[in-house]
This record gives structure tokens, sequence and C-alpha cells, in this order.
């Protein structure tokens, strides 16, 4: 414990500039390791299921995840799954070094999946654990969208710390940096944060505390917010494990072009969190309506990539994909944790999670399996009209439905 206790105010802005920090090495790891597996198997398939070991398990572990973040509290189990990222990640970095071929690809293959299992957690404990560092309830939608927009700043830097740290000094430290990373955020919920403990509301720990019984109790608009995420990341989610792929088509083949495409969709992203966090009480009221607006913008954005070679415009676009993905995940996320009781908080983000991370894994081995088949213009063609046409209905029919959010923190 700090013998300098820190105000909740300044509290916030450190959790806030640590889990930044780290994402920026996360993401300096993911760009080297994506460069690595691209140029080490050429197989866009196995980029495809680089990202999907990222985010598929959340398909499998955000339930108990949620369910155990609402029983033995958030900021327990955030420290936990903390340390877990870091062990994950260092095993990455030791593939590099001591392993070749495809025992090197398998390694770092399975560094993801345990990335994923440990992230999903992290996230699942740390969208209950922000509940606890704001004095009023109406801050939170505001730091939670806030926490997204630090968030994609650390995505922006991050891809050209990794593209240069390969370049120059070799994809192990990237790798390297990314695990060392995660201690930044360890070190600050340990010793520096005092949240407001008293507060959470944990669930009794009894069968009836489970995630299926979450979904039946948030109500008819949560349930709809949940599945229209769900589907629109599975046909018209920006597919991540293809950025490689991608960004050689676009820019060219070395790492650095990887790393400026990457923070051109970050920044991108940026701007999709800014827009959200500066409108957020407005925007979450209509949820469908933004959900769908983001989708939109996302797919409007593929339809641009699929009919131009330019490099300026489709950089354009990639800006476009980046604000309308992040626009579309963030959303869900805010709307699901305000609209929602305290006390199943932990499992409304395991459901979140379910929707935007599960469904993004499977539209990117879809998507790899487009590519292969036809090509990425098509690719990008055939996903931004379904998503144009999911996004309008949407729209159309439940646009002016409103959200009341839950009036406790």
């Amino acid at each position: 414990m700090s013998a300098f206790p820190l105000r909740l105010e300044q509290q916030r802005r450190l959790f806030l500039v640590v889990s930044g920090m780290s994402t920026a090495g996360s993401f300096a790891g993911i760009t080297a390791k994506g460069w690595i597996l691209l140029h080490g198997s050429a197989d866009p398939f196995v980029l495809a299921l680089n990202f999907a070991a990222l985010s598929l398990p959340s398909l499998l572990v955000s339930g108990p995840a949620g369910v155990r973040t609402d029983r033995l509290g958030c900021e327990r189990v955030l420290v936990q799954a903390q340390w877990a990222l870091l062990a994950a990640a260092a095993l990455g970095a030791l593939a590099i070094p001591l392993l070749e071929g495809m025992a090197q690809v398998l390694l770092l293959l399975f560094s993801t999946l345990l990335v994923g299992i440990a992230g999903a957690f992290e996230l699942t404990a740390r969208n209950k654990y922000c509940s606890l560092l704001v004095d009023e309830p109406e801050q939170l939608a505001g730091y939670l969208a806030s926490f997204s927009v630090v968030f994609n700043v650390g995505k922006l830097v991050g891809p050209p710390i990794g593209g240069w740290l390969v370049a120059i000094a070799g994809p192990a430290w990237a790798l390297g940096i990314d695990a060392a990373s995660y201690l930044l955020p360890i070190a600050s919920v340990m010793f520096l944060l005092q949240p407001r403990r008293d507060l959470e509301q944990r669930s009794d720990g009894k069968g009836g505390a489970t995630l299926l019984t979450a979904w039946r109790d948030c109500g008819g608009t949560l349930r709809g917010v949940l599945t229209l995420t769900a589907v629109l990341c599975v046909v018209n989610f920006f597919h991540p494990g293809l950025a490689p792929l991608i960004a050689e088509q676009v820019l060219g083949p070395d790492p650095r072009d990887l790393g400026l495409f990457t923070s051109v969709l970050a920044a991108g992203s940026i701007a999709g969190g800014v827009v959200l966090q500066r409108n957020s009480a407005r925007l979450s009221s209509r949820p469908f309506r933004t959900l769908g607006g983001f989708a939109l913008i996302t797919a409007v954005a593929q339809l641009g990539m699929a009919s131009t070679s330019s490099v300026g415009i489709s950089l354009m676009m990639t800006f476009l994909i980046g604000a309308g993905t992040a626009g579309l995940l963030s959303s869900c996320n805010l709307i699901t944790q305000i609209g929602a009781p305290q006390v199943m908080r932990g499992r409304m983000a395991g459901l979140s999670q379910i929707a935007f991370l599960g469904g993004g894994g499977l539209s990117g081995l879809l998507a790899a399996l487009l590519v292969m088949a036809t090509s990425l213009s098509s690719t990008f063609a055939i996903t931004g009209g379904i998503g144009a046409v999911l996004g309008f209905l949407w729209i159309v029919r439940r646009g002016n439905r409103r959200l009341e959010p839950i009036r406790s923190v």
C-alpha cells in the first residue's frame, strides 16, 4: 500500500496511463509476432489462426471469468490474470532464441493462446474494477470510454516500436518488451491503487449466479446489444490477424510498413474512441443506432478498400475501419456495463467478450478462407456489403429504442 494515498481521480489517471503503456508493449509484440509468422510460413491462414488463438478462447473462458470475477472480486482476479499474461508473453519471447521453423511457429501460437485465455480474465475483471475507481455513477461511462481511447493510443505507438525493433534489434526484443510491460499494471494495482472495495457487490457463489442467469436477467435491450455485436463481428469485423498480409499488399513487405499500417488503424481507433468518450451519455442512450452507425462506417470503409488500388485512399479507408471497429466494440462494452447492476457486471463483461472477441476470431478465420479462395479485395467487398445491409436494417428497425443506465456504481 502506498505511503501517500492517491485521490480517486489520480488513481483513475494512473490506471489509464500504465494500462496504455502495457498496451503499447503488447502491440509491439503482436506486430513482431505477426511479421515472424508471415515470413516463417507465408500462409495467411496461420496469421488468422494466430488472431483466433488470441480471441477465440473468450468463447470458452469469458463465461467462467465473469462468474469468477463476480464471486471472488474483481481486484483479486485482475492481479491473477496480469501475472498469467506476463508468463504467457515471456513464453513467446523465449521461442525466438530457443527454436526454429515449425517448432517456433507452434510455440508462438501456443503463447498467443495462453495470452488469449489470461486476457479474457483480465478484461473481464478490469471492466468491473473501473466501477470502483469513480466517485459518482455518472462518471463511469466517460471513464470506460476514456480507457478505450488510452488503449488505442497504446495501439498507435506500439506497432511502430515493434516494427523498428524487428528491423534493428530483432523480434526477440519486441516480444521481451511485451512481456516486461505487464509489470506496470501489476505494480500499480498491488501497491498504488486503493479502489472503493466496500462498494463492490459480489454474487453469492450459489448455482444461480451463472452466465445464463446474467443473460436472462439483463433485459431485452442488453440481450439485443450483445446479439447485434456478435453478428456484426462475425460478418463485418476488421481482421487484425490478416494485418501483415493487408499491409504487405497495400504498402510493402518491410516490417516498418506493417508498423505504419497498424498505426493508421490505431489512429482511427483513437478517433472512434474520442467520439464515443465525448458523447458517451447520448450515444449509449440509443444503443442500436450507435452500434449500427459504427458498423456502417466499417462496412463502407471495407467497400472502399475493395474498390481502390491507391495507397493514400487505402490508408484513409484503414483509418475509417479503425474508427468503426473501435466504436463498435467500445460501445458494446460501455452499454452493457452502465446498463447492468454492479453485481453482474463481471458476467456482462464476459458476455461482451464472447460477442466481440469470439465473433472477431471466427470472422478472421472466415476471411482467411475467403482470401485463399478469392482475393483480398473480394473478401473486403463481401464482408463490407453484408455489414452495410445489417447495420442499416438494425438502425431502421430498432434505432429509436432507448437504454436507461443503472443509477448506482
